[in-house]
């Protein structure tokens, strides 16, 4: 398995530096206020776009990952305090009878 995703990878490269290879030829790039910026190579435009598009998504992204770290790290602790209160005797929920800690009403 970890041969074929090597040569998948290897493939993926190889296209595309084959694309960026016949990508090389110089393009205008137009910005507001009629500013040009004449001769940029057309696989260095796509890559600055490219790269641009990844930062941004990972700002977009940032708070959710934030927040799924946060609630992992959250659950992880409430495991552990769940997992050390079972091995203590002494604090046990078997020791406590369900009475004292909510009385039950007459219905």
């Amino acid at each position: 398995m970890r041969y074929l995703v090597w040569i998948l990878r290897l493939v993926v490269f190889v296209v595309v530096l084959m694309f960026a290879l016949k990508n090389t030829g110089p393009v205008d790039v137009n910005f507001f206020a009629d500013h040009v910026i004449t001769g940029v190579p057309l696989i260095v435009v796509m890559l600055t776009v490219f790269v641009l598009g990844v930062v941004l998504g990972l700002l977009i992204a940032a708070p959710s990952i934030m927040r799924r770290r946060r609630e992992s790290a959250r659950l992880k602790r409430e495991i552990a305090r769940l997992q050390e209160a079972r091995t203590r005797p002494e604090l046990s929920a078997d020791t406590v009878a369900p009475e004292t800690v909510a009385p039950l009403a007459p219905l």
